[in-house]
This record gives structure tokens, sequence and C-alpha cells, in this order.
């Protein structure tokens, strides 16, 4: 299968290399990959560019955007930069963090599980932090749940999504539009992936309140978003966020802020999350 890659990188000169190495030693090498350098400040930039020298198959695009982390926005802005150079001759195109370390047989795993199942439409390992000196699972979500470090997506599947939302959540998103249009969702634990730099390490208040906003954008409804909220902020042990959630809810819903997706597929999604909320407690 051909494998294309979209990498947005915002000062990663810490871990951009370590990255590329480990799909450089892919047991089956992307087709294409594409770094995208969004506007930083360090070496991002030149590390990236002696791989692309190096590499036919890598590529390095400079983009400027807004300075800074704006989670959700500028990451999906800058993937969209990387995406615009690339034709469409893929099976699988797929959206990675720059701090990511792949097994050698990561590309090849997903590869068997898209063609063993040809209604998979989304798969991915799972992300290890280094923490008291050992990897262990980044458990912030459900295991079940794809992370927006390391998103891959059959072609048809991606394209009924219509891509990938530039907002807070789109990596929930994501997995919901996919259910809704019939495609099934598969994480492989056997796939561990260290993540070097732990999810939500530069997040702040204004996050927390994009996050809020994201939820009521998803058409959750109160409930759901106060049963998210909780989750969230129970996992990061912080309950000052759940209170910032809300607040970010609430404010979009007082401005009228536009909604994500459809008022169909808004009704999919709250059916298919409480679904799973029966199937957990009962």
């Amino acid at each position: 299968m051909n494998f294309y890659i979209i990498i947005p990188a915002y000062n990663e000169e810490t871990f951009i290399g370590k990255s590329l190495e480990s799909l450089v030693h892919q047991t089956l090498v992307p087709k294409k990959v594409v770094l995208v350098n969004d506007n930083s400040t360090d070496n991002t930039a030149i590390i990236a560019a002696t791989y692309a020298e190096k590499y036919d198959w890598i590529t390095l695009v400079n983009h400027s955007s807004i300075q800074g982390h704006a989670p959700g926005q500028k990451i999906i802005n800058a993937f969209h930069k990387g995406l615009a150079t690339l034709d469409d001759h893929y099976d699988v195109i797929c959206k990675f963090d720059a701090d990511l370390i792949f097994p050698e047989n990561y590309l090849d795993t997903l590869a068997l599980h898209f063609c063993q199942d040809k209604k998979l439409g989304m798969c991915a390992g799972h992300c290890y932090i280094l923490k008291n000196g050992t990897w262990q699972l980044e458990s912030l979500t459900h295991k079940d749940h794809i992370r927006g470090a390391l998103k891959a997506y059959r072609k048809k599947c991606f394209n009924d999504i219509e891509g990938l939302k530039p907002a807070m959540g789109w990596d929930t998103i994501d997995e919901l539009l996919a259910n809704y249009h019939g495609w099934h969702v598969y994480t492989d634990e056997s796939l561990k992936v260290k993540h070097l730099k732990p999810t939500g390490l530069n997040y702040n208040q204004k996050a927390n309140f994009s996050q809020g906003k994201a939820f009521y954008q998803m058409r959750y409804g109160f409930v759901l978003t106060l049963l998210g909220s909780a989750k969230l902020a129970f996992k990061k042990k912080n309950f000052k966020i759940f209170i910032d959630y809300l607040k970010g809810y609430y404010d979009a819903k007082k401005k009228k802020v536009g909604f994500l997706v459809s008022k169909e597929q808004g009704d999919f999604i709250r059916q298919f999350r409480w679904s799973n909320i029966r199937k957990k407690f009962f």
C-alpha cells in the first residue's frame, strides 16, 4: 500500500530528527513524507532539509501561520498546506506529529489491517510516554480512540469525512464522522509508539476554553459536555479545567458559534456517544 505522511512541525528541533529516522527505517517505507515547517524559530527546518536532501520521498514545505501554540486550528492548517502539495495516488494518508518514534513494523502492520478489513477507515497504534524511567501508555483517552498524534486514514474514508476540521476537537470529529459513514476504527495495542512530548504540555486556559467550544460545535449538548468535561478533568487530575471547558461551551452557545457537523451528523454523534456509555455501565 502507498502511504503518504504529512507532519506539521512547530519548534520541534529536539525531536524531528528522531521521528524522521524512525520513518526512514520502516519495513514498509512510505511513498511520500511532507514535513510542514510551521513558522518555527529554531532549527526544525534545517534538520528536516537534511533528510529531504538525502531521501527523494521526503519534502520540506515552509508555512507561515500564527505564532505560538493554537491547538487544533494551527496544526490542521499546516496539515492542509502539506496536503495541497500532494497528488491523490495514495492508499492511506497520515497526519503524524513531529515528536514520535515508530516501531519498524508500524506502517507494515497498518497496511495488513487495512488489507484484511475493507471497511477499516482509520487505524493506529498507541502512544507511550517516558514516566519514572519506563515507557507507559499515555492514557488520556479510551484505548479505542486514535490519538491525534498518529492518525492514518484510508483514502475513501478521508474523502467521506471531507478531510480534517481546523478546530479543537478535530481528532474526535474525524472518528465520529468515520463511524457515521459506516467505517470501522481500530487501534492495535501491539504497536507502541514513543511520544516524546506528552499531549497538552503547552496547553493553557485559552486551549481549555477551545475544548469546551468544540463540545458545542460537535453538537454534544449540555449533558454529554458535562460528562466529557468531567472525564477529561479526571484524567488530567485538574478540576479547574472542568470549569474552563464548561465556560468555553456556554460562551460558544451564547455567541451561537457555527457547528462543525450537520444536524443529522449531530444526532448520530449523540446517539453513538450514549450507546457507548450504556455499554460501559450496563
